[in-house]
């Protein structure tokens, strides 16, 4: 089986599943680990299984991922397993929710046989910090302390059991094929 993993990142959050994906579907597949950039669309056409990876951005996928998800065709020969990164912490699930939603609304459009998805907390650059920080406030109405105390718990991801939870996954994903 020809896997690939590939992925959008600004932070350096997401390509570390990418990797721990690459790390564990590579084992005992011929598989690619290409960040988004370097691929499009036709690339799929080449890999049985395509894991793909983004951070979440106001709630939904990234602009690069969401561009490349479009522009799939329909019925396509390869599976497809999404995974995500995002500055919310568990409980707070509606913060990124929508980024599940749009990986399965993808496949179904597109006919393309869904796999799964896997999601953990990643902390921010200060750009990008500083931007969830004025949306939080401003939308969600919180405090600064409350911002504060989301950005301490998200600092610590992905950790280690973050890594291991994304290998868990691939594998997941590998035993449904």
């Amino acid at each position: 089986m020809k896997i690939l993993v590939t992925y959008f990142t600004q932070t350096g959050n997401t390509g570390k599943i990418a990797q721990a994906i690459y790390d564990e579907v590579s084992k005992r597949h011929e598989a690619d680990l290409k960040k988004i950039e370097e691929i499009n669309a036709d690339s799929f056409n080449q890999y049985n299984l395509v894991f793909i990876g983004t951070p979440c951005q106001m709630g939904d996928l990234a602009a690069p991922v969401k561009k490349i998800l479009d522009s799939l065709p329909k019925s396509s020969k390869y599976m497809l397993a999404g995974f995500y990164t995002h500055g919310a912490p568990p409980e707070e699930k509606e913060d990124y929710e929508k980024c599940l939603a749009t990986f399965e609304n993808v496949c179904e459009e597109k006919q393309i046989d869904y796999l799964g998805c896997f999601d953990c907390q990643g902390f921010p650059t200060p750009k990008i910090h500083q931007i969830v920080t004025e949306h939080l406030i401003k939308n969600k109405g919180y405090t600064e302390e409350r911002v504060k105390q989301r950005f301490r718990r998200a600092k610590e991801h992905p950790n280690h059991e973050d890594e291991q939870n994304a290998r868990d996954f691939a594998r997941e994903v590998l035993s449904k094929i």
